[in-house]
């Protein structure tokens, strides 16, 4: 594929915080786009309202911003293909609805939930897998609009090739008649995205692993409605820190923005994201944001689950912070000081920070590591200070020893 035709998109749900399991998604489509010199969309896929958290949508904007993941079009500075938030696009989506009914593909839903849920128990009740197709009504109505819009699928075995999974394939029994439109007007994902990506152009479609099991719907429903695949390439899950399941909130997956407010440099956190399940085929674990869009690729991106490690990012905190001068690091902690050292100068401040750069691993440790410098010790404060045992080097010192080797009063 041609660098210019390079088009790839971050289109999460506004239903909440950005961790960095949704994050990573948006990073590799954006080195993607990045590196072959083509465009990044933003996209906003809400039409699940009953899901949607209010201000999610900027708090997304924010963490893309701060970790530089600038994007060329999106629903907020728009673009040749806009409107890219889905609940203005309902118009799109009626023309390729109706190509599907027109061309017997697509039937109006006559079934009340409560149907449904009792065909769903008739399966569970045989012990086979619930199939919406296998309760397919012979003369469905006219769809109107105020019934859910299905598929009528072709169950066969399908094939496809994973940039990242490599070849797959599926039989028919995972191939069914998914809703289109739902009786609120709205489409689902499931039909949407497919109509997004084929309008606006995407080559690549990056996104988790637990799309996998849908995609033959997806295949299937792209042969009906005549639309080449995109590229696709499915990102393993990132796993808890004990490698035994996917990670979540519980597990200690923390808002991108939480990292900030910590100082964390986003430069880190992009180096870090980016190696949760990538890997350059060195053994290089510094990279800047230059270097990761000069060497990322698909095809180095590892099939199974990538384990979540905090004790691997401070490291990688460190060793970014370790990397800035003085001055810049200056410049970056100036909200994380106590008030204790409002009255001391910029000279003093920046040769304490001289004194633990090398054991900062997060800028809001700054008030712990440099209390001693803006506080006049007191005997008590001393004795707790040996007695720390976290403090190997001052346990070898005694109260006497410390006041006769008392640091000079800092300069004001």
């Amino acid at each position: 594929m041609k660098s210019q035709n390079v088009r790839t998109r971050y289109a999460p749900s506004p239903t909440g915080y950005q961790h960095v399991g949704n994050i990573r998604t948006g990073l590799f489509a954006w080195l993607v786009a990045r590196q072959a010199k083509g465009k990044f969309i933003v996209r906003l896929e809400d039409t699940d309202r009953s899901r949607l958290v209010e201000g999610a949508d900027q708090h997304l904007l924010e963490c893309i911003r701060i970790l530089g993941l600038d994007h060329d079009e999106g629903f907020d500075i728009g673009g040749p293909y806009a409107p890219y938030r889905q609940s203005e696009r309902l118009e799109t989506y009626k023309p390729w609805a109706q190509k599907l009914i027109d061309a017997g593909r697509a039937y109006a839903d006559p079934y009340t939930p409560e149907e449904v849920n009792a065909f769903r128990q008739q399966a569970r009740d045989s012990k086979k897998p619930f199939l919406y197709r296998n309760h397919r009504p012979e003369n469905p109505p006219v769809w109107d609009g105020t019934q859910p819009l299905r598929f009528k699928s072709d169950p066969k075995p399908q094939s496809w090739h994973d940039a990242v999974m490599g070849d797959l394939s599926t039989g028919p029994e995972v191939v069914d008649d998914i809703i289109l439109i739902k009786s609120d007007g709205f489409p689902t994902y499931n039909f949407a995205h497919i109509i997004d990506d084929a309008e606006m152009q995407i080559s690549h479609v990056i996104r988790g692993q637990e799309f996998l099991a849908s995609t033959p719907n997806y295949i299937n429903l792209y042969e009906a409605l005549g639309i080449t695949p995109p590229i696709l390439a499915t990102m393993p899950h990132i796993l808890a820190t004990e490698g035994n399941k996917k990670l979540s909130k519980r597990d200690g997956a923390k808002d991108v923005l939480d990292y900030i407010r910590e100082g964390f440099l986003p430069e880190a956190l992009v180096n870090f994201i980016a190696s949760l399940g990538w890997n350059d085929g060195t053994e290089q674990e510094e990279f800047s944001v230059a270097e990761l869009i000069e060497k990322f690729s698909l095809d180095r991106v590892q099939k199974s689950g990538a384990r979540f490690d905090e004790k691997r990012l401070l490291w990688l905190n460190g060793a970014h912070i370790r990397k800035l001068s003085i001055d810049s690091l200056y410049e970056k902690v100036a909200d994380f000081w106590q008030p204790s050292s409002e009255s001391y100068d910029e000279t003093y401040k920046k040769q304490v920070l001289g004194l633990i750069q090398e054991r900062l691993k997060f800028f809001a440790e700054i008030p712990e590591l440099t209390e001693f410098f803006f506080t006049e010790p007191t005997d008590a404060s001393v004795t707790e200070l040996l007695h720390d045992p976290k403090n190997k080097q001052l346990r070898k010192l005694d109260d006497t020893e410390y006041r006769d080797h008392k640091p000079p009063q800092a300069r004001r």
